[in-house]
């Protein structure tokens, strides 16, 4: 059960992502630095590769958060999610803005990349503490 749990977690934070990113494609292509066309040549050559690896990743993340909840007795759908949103929050933002400040990137991407991170850690510690 706690595979199906992690499982579902990861696929909430994927699907959350791509809705994420769908509604803040232009900014964030302007954040990033990148143009259309580059993506077009992307998109058609190792998108696929990409998106799999970014999933096996998020299982990654979602199953020590399961690991991280159970060593602390986190098992309230609502300590679930506030302790998801402090992960997301005080662990991975704060890496993305170090990472994104040191390549020389705009705050905003690491806004947009971080508001991300923050959701998306939340929905797993909800999801994880569903079942």
């Amino acid at each position: 059960m706690e595979a199906l749990n992690v499982l579902t977690a990861a696929l909430g934070a994927f699907i959350l992502g791509s809705v994420w990113y769908m509604m803040l494609a232009e900014t964030w292509k302007r954040a990033a630095g990148v143009s259309s066309e580059q993506l077009a040549q992307y998109e058609g050559g190792i998108a696929l590769r990409t998106f799999g690896i970014s999933f096996v990743l998020q299982l990654v993340v979602a199953g020590m958060m399961r690991h991280v909840f159970a060593l602390s007795g986190i098992d309230a759908i609502g300590e679930g999610f506030v302790a998801g949103l402090g992960i997301g929050l005080f662990f991975i933002s704060p890496w993305i803005a170090i990472n994104n400040l040191y390549s020389m990137r705009p705050a905003r991407l690491s806004l947009i990349d971080a508001g991300y991170a923050t959701l998306a850690c939340a929905v797993m510690g909800l999801i994880l503490t569903l079942f």
